[in-house]
């Protein structure tokens, strides 16, 4: 089907297309509409859990100090919003089983 690499939007489409059987154009259009829906809900301040896959969780960290690695000066790091992943159990043993 696809070679060992990146999954793209594209392949999800052709996934799409191959086992539900929608147009190319409804499958990229099903793929954008999901991923847009997970990006308005994480602006938003949602996690997105999907069940057997995993969550993207959000985490506020507050500022801090740290120290540029070459100089040693150290330099204020802003208070930021960053997301994390975090894998389903069903996920890593699967990951684990592929090896």
């Amino acid at each position: 089907m696809r070679s060992v690499g990146t999954l793209t939007r594209a392949d999800l489409a052709e996934t799409i297309n191959h086992k539900m059987g929608f147009s190319r154009a409804e499958s990229l259009d099903l793929v954008e509409a999901i991923l847009t829906k997970m990006c308005e809900a994480m602006s938003d301040g949602e996690n997105v859990k999907i069940s057997g896959f995993g969550s993207f969780v959000l985490r506020d960290k507050k500022e801090r100090i740290g120290r540029n690695p070459k100089t040693g000066v150290e330099v204020p790091i802003t208070p930021r919003r960053v997301m994390t992943f975090r894998a389903s159990q069903k996920l890593k043993e699967r990951i684990a089983n592929a090896s």
